[in-house]
Parts: C-alpha cells; structure tokens; sequence
C-alpha cells in the first residue's frame, strides 16, 4: 500500500460509537415538515437516527428529496430508500466489492446514480452506474495510473460530471463524463493550475468537489503550505486558485466545500489528526475568487451544507459533532456531539446526515420554548 493510499484509508472518524443523544440549540431552520423558518427564529433542531441495519461507514451521502436519499460506504455498501428512512434497501453492486469503499455518491432520483470507489491498489478506483434503482450496475471507469487517487465525483445534470484526482504530475486530473458515467475521459492538464508541494483533496465525504449552473465547479485542497479552492467556469478545462485562512498541512486543509447559487461558498474543514481542535471556516461571496475567513467550528469538520429556506444557514458535521451557523459562517454553535461524516439538504427542505457504525439521520426542529 502506498504512503499517499494510506494516509487517505485513516481519514476515519476517531470514535465510531455513536449515540442518539443530540443537544438542541436555538436556530433559524427548516422545520420538520419542510416549512421555512426565519433566520433568527426559536427553531431548536437535532439529529433523528433512521435504522439502516448496516455497520457501514457511509462517507458517500446522495438524498435526494424527504422520501428518497442514497449512502455508499465500507465493504461495497450502498443503501437506498424510498420512505424517508423508514426502511432502507441493500442495493450494493453484484460480486466481491468488500474491498472497496464507496466514498462519493450522486444521484439523480429513485432510479439513477452514481458511485465513486477507493481501495488500496490502483484498480480500486472506480465509477460505478445505475438506471434501475440499484438492481444492476454498469462499470463506467477504472483507474489505471498508480499516481492517480480519486477523492471526489460532481454533476451538472444527470448526463454532465466531473471527477478529480489529486495531482499527476505536479497537477491536479480532472476527468468527466457527458452520458451519465458510461464513459469518462480524462481532460487536458495545460489549464489546470500547479499543485503546491504536498497538495491533494480530502475523499472524507464527497464534497471536496461541488458544482454549480452548467459549467461551474470547486475543488477544495489541503496538505500544502496554504488550504486552497481551485474553480472552474468552463466545465473543468482551465482553473484559478484562490487561498483561504482554513489551516494546512500533512492531514489538515479544506475537506468540504458547500455551494449556493452560483456565488456563495462555504469552506470547512480542520486537521483529522487532531479532531477536536477549534478551525476556521472560510466563505466566499464571489464565485470563489475571494475567501473570507469564517468563525471557528467546534472541531475537524469532514461535510457541510446550506439549510435551504433560510437567508444564510449552514451546517458543518464531523466526527465531534455538529454545528450550525445562521450568519453565513460568521458564527459557529456546536447542536450536536455524536459523530457524523456528510451532510445534504434537499429542495423540499429535508437534510440528512451519514457516518460511521451505519448511522443515518434526518435533521428535525421543534419550536422554540
């Protein structure tokens, strides 16, 4: 196993027994029916664990609306329902995949999805594909380079994506796909910036990568002298870099970038080393040109999210626990202590969460008392 696939295979929440016990805190969210709250409301919200009947630790979190969401994760797991989570249905691709983790998931809707894939050799790095809801999947690409890690996958739509490497060759490789993952072909290198010595992406939760629009698309980076956010308008063919104040080094940087709009970013993150250890956010309120730095989260944040139907909600989650800002990132409050590794919010206004032990949650709100 190579020194880089090694560090990557530690990138794991520290304490992987987790609790239903959730603190709750005054915030401006989503209620539990999807009714939008405003900003400086009451809301108290926590976390409602959903049974999976998996131990799965699920990096790869896809929902998809209130009723429907996919987790990838361990062991060639992949999990899907359809009831909000009140039953969950193994849909794991056929064969001997134990070895492989599942760390990146998009998907469309009941039916369609795809699966990103790491594991300690260089084959181990795949793009998986369904249209049937999990029943069968379509191989759509396998690494070949033993130079190439692959940490996170995004989409424009469900026939447009993008996937990156960390650096080859002093540079970072951007493959994409234009028919859905059947097929993905690797992109030019002349347009994207030079690495920084010691340079690469987090595979932590699938959101070291995000899209926006038609063409639009971040990556977030660590390992170097600076933590940066490389971006694209052109669908990956040229980038430009921007630095930000999130610390970095050998196991610290950015780990998740959460998008709104086509402007705002939101950049978490920390040193997985030390997971307690307090870290600033950054943001971003032109399309990843400048980073402002944010307040400080309550430990290492591996996944982070807009709330939607809020003015400037957010929430970051790792293995410490949880928090959530209602200022745009200015202001962190930890809500939570149990370990989560992702979270996604929906359209009709429902954020889920997954992480290690086969834990997956819904985020629900009570009025304030």
């Amino acid at each position: 196993m190579s020194a880089r696939i090694a560090l990557r295979q530690l990138i794991r929440p520290l304490a992987v027994v987790v609790t239903a016990a959730a603190l709750a805190v005054p915030v401006g969210l989503v209620s539990a029916q999807g009714a939008a709250a405003h900003p400086r409301g009451g809301e108290h919200v926590s976390w409602q664990d959903t049974p999976t009947g998996s131990t799965a630790q699920f990096r790869g979190l896809a929902p998809v609306s209130r009723k429907v969401a996919w987790v990838s994760g361990t062991e060639g797991t992949v999990l899907r329902t359809t009831d909000g989570g009140r039953t969950w249905d193994d849909v794991s691709p056929a064969g001997d995949l134990s070895a492989l983790q599942f760390r990146d998931i998009e998907a469309f809707d009941a039916q369609h999805a795809v699966i990103l894939s790491i594991g300690d050799t260089t084959g181990a790095f795949r793009i998986y594909r369904t249209s049937n809801g999990g029943r069968t999947w379509q191989l759509g690409f396998t690494n070949t380079d033993p130079a190439a890690f692959y940490d996170c996958m995004g989409f424009w739509d469900a026939r447009h994506g993008i996937a990156m490497s960390d650096p080859v060759d002093g540079k970072f490789r951007i493959i994409t796909t234009k028919d859905g993952g059947r097929s993905w072909s690797v992109v030019d290198p002349a347009g994207m910036v030079p690495a920084l010595d010691g340079e690469f992406g987090f595979a932590a939760s699938g959101t070291c990568l995000v899209t926006a629009g038609s063409r639009d698309a971040w990556i977030a980076t660590g390992g170097g002298a600076q933590s940066r956010v490389l971006r694209t308008h052109d669908g990956g063919r040229t980038w430009r870099a921007a630095t930000t104040a999130v610390p970095s080094g050998p196991s610290a940087g950015i780990y998740s970038l959460a998008v709104r709009g086509r402007s705002q970013l939101l950049a978490v993150g920390g040193d997985y080393a030390l997971p307690d250890a307090g870290v600033v956010s950054a943001t971003s309120f032109d399309a990843g040109h400048r980073f402002l730095a944010g307040g400080a989260n309550g430990g290492y944040r591996s996944g982070s999210a807009w709330l939607p139907r809020t003015w400037a909600s957010a929430i970051a989650v790792g293995p410490t626990g949880s928090d959530v800002s209602t200022d745009a990132g200015r202001h962190w409050r930890t809500f939570d202590t149990t370990s989560l590794d992702s979270v996604a919010c929906t359209r009709d206004g429902a954020c889920w969460g997954s992480g290690a032990a086969g834990r997956v949650t819904k985020l629900v709100s009570q009025p304030g008392r």
